[in-house]
């Protein structure tokens, strides 16, 4: 029993370390230069119309900065219409898009009398607009004068179907978990930038800003959560490319609260399972496809269940071998860190990693049961915004 005990730690420890360590390594060691052979438009060629579709809920602290970013640009005006679809909000979010509206009439706002969820809304929108191109984007995430441009411009080359943004979360200081997020998105768009120049796909476009063409856009279903991974997953399996462009740069404000970020995990969380049983059928195609939504994604959802194995086979081998008592400590240690960052508020940079890896874990958990009794809405609250 002892050497199953010691088969099951072993395996865990490897693809945790996998998901998290060894495949961006690899893909770092690996990977590949970009090529100067792409056709891209050109700011002085013809250029195609584009839909920005956007879902908004109270976003009255940042809609206003949002909507001049977006036409404060290098993009033809003329070529660009905003489809804005207010999910029943209540503050003055409407009062202060139809003010822009008086300056820019190619804002559309479009209001639902209740509460119908951001993919419920795109899906409406998406009908609604007649361009070739779409950009879908969030509220809080704020544009750069070429980011609209560097987006569209891969569309010259028919065979991509969706460009995914740079978003680099921002803040004012590092309280918080804000330290955290900022360095773990930071990892993910390299990630996700080798993973462009690879295989040609993303695993997954953040939903705060891509484009995608409208013939490849497909519809969410109800009560489905990550619609970006739903729409980007679509496109892998249409056969189509998808690009990560490094320098569509756009900002986004990034959470201080642990709370907060742990609501939004856990919605992450559901969203994950859902997807995962939608596109099961990728995992065994057996290419890098599979290899990099194995590696990527799939052992991250999985790691809270990895966390318990490896914990589990710990304590019964440690009764067999003194060093695994004090892995067992470590581990310990590990699951009890976010309620001493609660408690304490000891802001030791290593504690706070430690903590928000163990509390985002907690949080696809969460999300794991969740799914499991069954998902009754997918109707969101936002992140409380980080901005004065």
């Amino acid at each position: 029993m002892h050497s199953v005990w010691l088969v099951i730690f072993v395996l865990s420890v490897y693809l945790i370390l996998h998901t998290y360590a060894i495949y961006p390594l690899w893909l770092l060691i690996f990977s590949k230069r970009e090529s100067n052979e792409k056709q891209l438009f050109k700011l002085d060629e013809e250029l195609p119309e584009v839909a920005i579709l956007m879902a908004a809920y109270n976003e009255e602290k940042v809609i206003g900065d949002k909507i001049a970013s977006v036409f404060k640009t290098s993009y033809p005006l003329q070529k660009i219409h905003f489809y804005i679809g207010s999910d029943a909000s209540t503050d003055k979010t409407d009062e202060i898009i139809q003010e822009w509206q008086k300056k820019f009439p190619q804002i559309n706002l479009i209001r639902f009398g209740g509460r119908t969820g951001k993919s419920g809304i795109i899906n409406d929108l998406s009908d609604k607009a007649t361009q070739e191109i779409f950009i879908l984007t969030d509220a809080n995430v704020i544009f750069k004068e070429d980011t609209i441009f560097n987006l569209i411009r891969h569309f010259k080359n028919e065979n991509v179907a969706q460009v995914a943004a740079n978003i680099i979360k921002v803040s004012p200081n590092n309280k918080g978990i804000a330290s955290q997020e900022k360095s773990y998105i930071a990892i993910e768009n390299k990630i996700k930038h080798q993973e462009s120049l690879r295989w040609n796909v993303v695993m997954g476009a953040e939903g705060g800003c891509y484009a995608i063409r409208k013939v490849s856009f497909s519809k969410v279903p109800p009560k489905f959560f990550m619609d970006d991974f739903y729409i980007t997953m679509n496109v892998i399996e249409q056969g189509k490319q998808i690009v990560f462009d490094k320098e569509a740069v756009c900002n986004e404000d990034v959470p201080t609260k642990s709370a907060e970020e742990f609501k939004r995990k856990v919605r992450i969380s559901i969203g994950n399972f859902q997807n995962l049983m939608r596109y099961k059928s990728l995992l065994f195609s057996f290419n890098g496809i599979s290899f990099a939504f194995w590696s990527h994604k799939v052992l991250r959802w999985l790691t809270p269940f990895l966390l318990i194995t490896a914990f589990i086979s710990t304590y019964f081998l440690m009764f067999h071998d003194a060093y695994f008592k004090i892995l067992f400590l470590l581990q310990l240690f590990g699951f009890v860190t976010p309620v001493l960052d609660w408690l304490l508020r000891i802001n030791i940079p290593l504690m706070r990693f430690v903590s928000h890896f163990y509390l985002m874990n907690l949080a696809l958990l969460r999300g794991f049961i969740i799914y499991m009794k069954g998902v009754e809405s997918n109707v969101w609250q936002p992140t409380k915004r980080e901005v004065n």
